[in-house]
């Protein structure tokens, strides 16, 4: 079983020495997103609302590229810099993943790269 490296146009390429996202087996381990524009690797967002949007769209397009979907992960880390921003975040957190209810950990940090207010990272299953 080895692994394999998960890289895709549909999310920022990465900003230093990792990969998107790695599987290996059912599993895929997806890097940390902030709300970076694909297309343009700007910044999106001003509101922790917006950028929580953008993540969750970058981190569905590596889970897709990588055989899995926002239906299928294990869990997640949110990292925020200021938790007054935890209620937005929740709320678009909890619209993009419906029903299902991942476990989680919420930890607040003193920044992020290029000034986002949001990361998210996670571990899912692949699609059988």
């Amino acid at each position: 079983m080895g692994l394999d490296f998960v890289a895709t146009n549909g999310a920022p390429k990465a900003i230093g020495p990792y990969s998107q996202a790695v599987g290996m087996g059912d599993l895929l381990f997806c890097s940390g997103q902030i709300a970076l524009d694909p297309a343009t690797g700007e910044l999106r967002g001003s509101t922790a609302a917006e950028q929580t949007r953008q993540v969750l769209r970058n981190l569905a397009a590596v889970l897709d590229a990588g055989g899995s979907g926002l239906d299928l992960v294990l869990r997640t880390t949110v990292f925020l810099t200021d938790m007054a921003d935890f209620a937005a975040m929740n709320d678009i957190y909890g619209q993009a993943f419906g029903l299902h209810r991942p476990s989680r950990s919420t930890v607040a940090v003193a920044a992020l790269p290029r000034g986002a207010l949001v990361e998210i990272d996670a571990i899912a299953r692949r699609r059988a």
